[in-house]
Formats: structure tokens, C-alpha cells, sequence
């Protein structure tokens, strides 16, 4: 065993306690596992498909990159980095992720009449790409919070299934067979005390030979 356990019947009834309780809450465990572990596949599907929608909008975007690099005085990039991201939380499988809402930007700050209209579309590709990466960022860590928690989860089950349950089972099996060799040892003294009892009871009643013969002679 891990620890000693004490051979009284207290403490079989708390391990049998303790193995009742283990025994129930393991199957919730359980069922929580297969959840997250749903769960955890369908975020990382997610994810594979955003990687994809990010690589896409990186692909459009790759075709005004050389060209934007040599157009001074007009920071495309620093017009399409998002001001903000915003998330909410939500309860998915029983644990508070982070969920992707929106992305928002800069106003546009050139002329819409001075600027090729291509530089328009190059804004708008890079704005996709950075609101994709964004999604894509917080699906990550919405995996990172669900893999965690699915890693407790399996921990315990593991705890509970080979170490707890075992032990308890272990515990009850050393206690009983302890009280059981005690209530043998105790019916054993038992006979062997009324035995000597029984033995005195006899020898104190039984007739003193040599003194009823002396008695009958002085008659």
C-alpha cells in the first residue's frame, strides 16, 4: 500500500466511503473526456480551415506586396493592422473559452480620387488576411484552453481508475481479511478460556477422596 492504513472498522467503512465516491464520479470524468475530446477535434478542424482562409488572403495579398513596398508616402500595412480584436467568452464543453466576434481598423486616411483603385483592393486583401490571422489566433488559443483542461481531465481519470480505485479496493481487501484473522483470534481465545473454566467448575466440585475414607474409618 502507499500509506499505512489502520486495521479498525472505522476505517474499512471510510475506504469503502471513499471507493462509493470514486466509483461515482469516475463515469462523469469519463463522459467529460469524450466531450472535450469531441470538442478539441472540431476547434482543431476549425483551425485547419482558417490556416487555410489565412493562406489564401496572404496569397492575394503577395501580388501587390512588391508593388505597395516602392509607393511612398501611403503605409497600406499600417492602415490594414487591426486597431482591435474582439472576443467573447463562451461556455463550450463546460469550460470558458475565448471566441472570435470582429476585427476592427483604421479609417482610411488618403485620397479615394489620387490613389489607383488597385490600391483599394490591396487594403482590403491585407485587411483579410490580418482578420484571418486574428480568427485564427484565437482558435489557437481556444485549443491551448480546451487541451489543458482535457489534459487535467485525463490525469484524473487516470488517478482515479489505476491508483484510487485500486488502493480503496486494496485497503478493504488487507482490513477485512485483518478483522476477520482478529474475530478468529477471538473466538479461538474465547473456547480456550471457557474450556479452562469449564475445567476449574470440575475439579472444585469433585468428591476428596482421601477424606471420606479417614471420615468413614473414625465411624
Amino acid at each position: 500500500m502507499a500509506r499505512k492504513i489502520r486495521m479498525t472498522r472505522p476505517e474499512l467503512k471510510r475506504q469503502r466511503d471513499m471507493l462509493t465516491r470514486y466509483e461515482r464520479y469516475l463515469p462523469m470524468l469519463k463522459l467529460k473526456q469524450q466531450q472535450l475530446q469531441i470538442t478539441v477535434r472540431e476547434v482543431a478542424h476549425r483551425i485547419r480551415i482558417a490556416e487555410r482562409t489565412l493562406e489564401d488572403a496572404r496569397a492575394r495579398f503577395e501580388r501587390y506586396a512588391a508593388v505597395l513596398a516602392h509607393r511612398a508616402g501611403l503605409n497600406v500595412r499600417r492602415l490594414a493592422a487591426p486597431e482591435s480584436v474582439t472576443t467573447e467568452t463562451q461556455n463550450v464543453a463546460g469550460i470558458n473559452v475565448p471566441v472570435f466576434k470582429a476585427v476592427a481598423f483604421p479609417a482610411v486616411d488618403y485620397s479615394l480620387f489620387a490613389t489607383p483603385e488597385w490600391v483599394d483592393r490591396a487594403l482590403a486583401d491585407l485587411r483579410d488576411l490580418n482578420r484571418a490571422q486574428a480568427e485564427v489566433e484565437v482558435l489557437r488559443e481556444q485549443h491551448d484552453v480546451l487541451h489543458r483542461e482535457l489534459t487535467k481531465i485525463i490525469q484524473r481519470v487516470n488517478l482515479f481508475e489505476k491508483i484510487k480505485i485500486p488502493e480503496a479496493l486494496e485497503a478493504i481487501r488487507v482490513i477485512r481479511i485483518h478483522l476477520g484473522d482478529e474475530m478468529t483470534a477471538a473466538v479461538g481465545r474465547a473456547k480456550i478460556a471457557k474450556a479452562k473454566l469449564s475445567s476449574t467448575s470440575g475439579s472444585v466440585g469433585a468428591p476428596v477422596q482421601g477424606v471420606e475414607g479417614d471420615e468413614a474409618g473414625s465411624a
